[in-house]
């Protein structure tokens, strides 16, 4: 072994060992299991216990309880819940954010062996460090959520069209690589539908650039690798709630559901932060709202008699809800009253200024 490898590899375990401390940390830390880690966690454990892809809910009499299925998160992240808690227990939440550090560190591996293939050992190696120590990407491990695997999904899809091309795009395992990891990513969130119309397209023109023969097959190939895995979704979805729904509905409902758009608009009138997200958007419907949570943006009229008839409003409403923290025409009617108000008073804010921010964040 020369000099020069010997050195990338000490640095190699110098970076991952850095990056696992950094996870480690997060992990001890920081972690976090609420909002949509229990909903995945609650969907896995049915799945398991029951044979039921769906919620926990109160049943009809005293005591007892009901699973109610459900279409509004993809199967991918459960199905990787429901492994864990086969092999760790139920609910040991710890140990899958100890599996998710593992898969971020071979995604840092991935992106590093990426652009060692493309710029050379020396990129290879600060794209590791870079990876490793990223703490917008290392903290994900953190909570029980789809990003972490995502994440490495993409980092597949990447490197396997590099080496794919690599092998002058024929019909190699780098093909079908690349394919299983786009429908495994699509499993995991329906936007990665975006990853795959991104990639379909180098898969094309780098197939016909090669001049092979039968050069269309690849990317028919690498699509029905990512679309095939849906196919049972769908039918699932098709024979339990008689809707065509190959992904997941884009307002999270159920079908049979009130759909909450009253409330999703007014806080789309003042909505910006994560914070707000967590503690009112992420709590509407099963747990209380806080008028202490809102920022005073959330009641400006435009003048100062408007804002305190908004403050009045609001706190009435939130009140009203608190009671029961159920979610009912008549609550999201009031919400969307309050949103009619806020926009008229703003509307330029709400059209533009508003969704740029929420950008920027």
């Amino acid at each position: 072994m020369n000099a020069e490898r010997r050195r990338f590899l000490s640095g190699a375990c110098a970076a991952l060992a850095a990056g696992l401390l950094l996870r480690l940390w997060f992990v001890h830390y920081l972690a976090l299991v609420t909002g949509d880690s229990l909903l995945y966690g609650d969907i896995a454990k049915n799945w398991l216990g029951h044979g039921v892809y769906g919620f926990t809910e109160a049943g009809r009499a005293p005591g007892s309880i009901m699973i109610r299925p459900t279409l509004i998160r993809l199967p991918g992240y459960p199905l990787f819940l429901a492994l864990c808690f086969r092999l760790f227990g139920m609910e040991r939440y710890g140990a899958v954010m100890v599996v998710q550090t593992a898969i971020d560190l071979a995604t840092c591996c991935l992106v590093s062996a990426l652009a060692g293939r493309l710029f050379g050992r020396r990129a290879a190696l600060a794209v590791l460090w870079l990876a490793a120590l990223c703490p917008f990407t290392a903290n994900y491990v953190a909570a029980p959520l789809t990003e972490t695997l995502t994440l490495n999904a993409m980092a597949v899809v990447f490197y396997a069209l590099a080496r794919w091309m690599e092998a002058r795009c024929g019909m190699t395992r780098w093909l079908w690589v690349m394919g299983a990891a786009l429908g495994w990513s699509i499993l995991l969130r329906p936007e990665q539908g975006v990853l795959a119309a991104a990639v379909l397209p180098a898969v094309w023109w780098a197939a016909k650039r090669s001049g092979l023969r039968g050069w269309p097959l690849q990317a028919v190939a690498v699509a029905l690798c990512a679309l095939l895995p849906l196919v049972p979704w769908t039918a699932r979805n098709w024979r339990t709630f008689h809707r065509f729904e190959p992904l997941a509905p884009r307002d999270a409902v159920d079908p049979g559901e009130l759909d909450p758009a009253g409330f999703n608009r007014w806080f789309r009138t003042w909505g910006i932060e994560f914070k707000s997200t967590e503690e009112v958007y992420w709590n509407y419907g099963g747990f209380p709202i806080l008028l202490s949570d809102l920022p005073n943006r959330a009641f400006d009229g435009g003048s100062p008699q408007a804002t305190a008839e908004l403050h009045a409003q609001t706190a009435s409403l939130l009140s009203d809800y608190n009671k029961t923290m159920v979610v009912t025409p008549a609550i999201d009617a009031r919400f969307a009253a309050l949103a009619r108000e806020r926009i008229r008073a703003h509307p330029v804010l709400y059209w533009a200024g508003l969704p740029v921010a929420r950008l920027g964040t």
